[in-house]
């Protein structure tokens, strides 16, 4: 493993669990889970103090495209060796910054003038979103992250996935990029945003979007974690991977329109490549591929986690039923950003959903609870945890006893 910047969190071998966050792409939507995670950290706070951050807890953060965004923003250093963003400043760098990445047109040439540039090359340029997040990230490597991440991108020119994670740095140097280098890829977009090139210890990446790869990470961190369980690496016990209770896992999606019945085969049977590429302001082959990766995943990890019986330590937090705008990738108006804020404040007082594997759709977990209810208890678990751990570091131990 890469030598991390600081210590805040204890390895998993001091403790009980370990811990995963993980963080779907979705664009402009990315809101959803950034107002989810503000209220996770808000309940750890309550339990531990102002001062502790999401990476004090998470053994590996996973996130593709806006989800990579955002596991840059809670992972990477400060000045003072603290997550650079608390994840209550999640939906205002949103906020902020969402008009500028995602410009809308207007005026009466708006629809002509973007089937024009969807025709010629992406939508956006992206020299907004590459100024942004390099002046936010600076010259930070993935080794530098406060606790691990894995954040998957896709190379055109390799035809595979590129996992930037933490735990394969001693093994594949090259992938030790800046921060910002990985999160613009992450976010490249096909038709979205240009494919993006970089070159690192004379390793070349010629990367688009890790929403190809994997929109929903959760695998892919567990993934890492199993290979390190069966490398034996001393900061793990000894487990059998297929302890499915030793896991404690939060994934969040960033919404859908799967409940909006909005396209069918009779219609689609006509479109064209710019209907493909371009109907009711939506990608639709970019939000198929999407919704059935995620899907897919989340499907696999209900019945591995249920077959295991460790249903309830693995929570998925998504809402299935966004509908016009609020569906988009890229609308950043006001309107449609405070929408989403409000949809995902909604979607805390839901009840916990899980997918029924007969019939593969969401239902409601029988006394789950709300999501805000699941997500007090999965402080509780992570804060004890965390403690546990510090408790059995012997690095603790000598602190207290000097």
């Amino acid at each position: 493993m890469g030598t991390r910047s600081s210590n805040s969190i204890h390895p998993p071998v001091y403790g009980n669990l370990i811990t995963v966050l993980s963080l779907d792409g979705g664009g402009i939507r990315g809101i959803i889970p950034g107002v989810i995670l503000a209220r996770l950290e808000s309940e750890l706070q309550k339990l531990d103090g102002d001062d502790v951050r999401l990476a004090d807890y998470f053994d590996v953060i996973a996130g593709t495209s806006t989800g990579g965004l955002i596991t840059a923003m809670l992972a990477a250093p400060n000045e003072n060796g603290r997550p650079l963003f608390a994840a209550k400043d999640i939906v205002p760098f949103y906020l902020r910054n969402g008009p500028q990445i995602f410009p809308q047109p207007s005026g009466i040439l708006a629809w002509p003038s973007r089937i024009s540039k969807v025709m010629s090359g992406p939508r956006y340029d992206g020299k907004y979103l590459y100024k942004v997040v390099r002046d936010l990230l600076g010259n930070t490597r993935l080794h530098q992250t406060l606790t691990n991440v894995a954040i998957p991108a896709f190379d055109i020119k390799k035809l595979e996935p590129t996992i930037f994670s933490s735990y394969q740095i001693p093994i594949n140097p090259g992938i030790d990029a800046l921060l910002s280098d990985i999160t613009i890829s992450t976010s490249a977009a096909p038709t979205y945003f240009p494919s993006y090139y970089f070159k690192n210890n004379e390793q070349e990446f010629n990367l688009i979007d890790g929403g190809i790869a994997a929109n929903n990470p959760t695998l892919v961190a567990i993934r890492e974690v199993m290979k390190q369980l069966m490398k034996a690496n001393p900061e793990f016990s000894p487990i059998d991977p297929l302890d499915y209770t030793r896991f404690l896992v939060i994934s969040l999606g960033a919404g859908s329109n799967r409940r909006e019945k909005k396209y069918d085969a009779k219609t689609s049977s006509k479109w064209g490549l710019i209907s493909w590429l371009f109907e009711d302001n939506n990608s639709p082959i970019l939000d198929f591929y999407g919704s059935a990766s995620k899907d897919m995943v989340d499907y696999h990890n209900c019945v591995v986690f249920q077959a295991l019986h460790s249903e309830d330590n693995y929570l998925r937090i998504d809402d299935d039923t966004l509908t016009g705008e609020m569906a988009s990738t890229d609308t950043s108006t006001k309107e449609n950003m405070d929408n989403l804020v409000k949809k995902g404040e909604n979607l805390l007082d839901k009840t916990v959903s899980r997918i029924n594997l007969d019939s593969g759709l969401y239902e409601p977990v029988e006394n789950g609870g709300s999501n805000a209810e699941a997500l007090q208890r999965f402080a509780k678990l992570l804060s004890d945890e965390r403690k546990l751990r510090r408790s059995n570091s012997p690095s603790s131990q000598a602190n207290e006893s000097s």
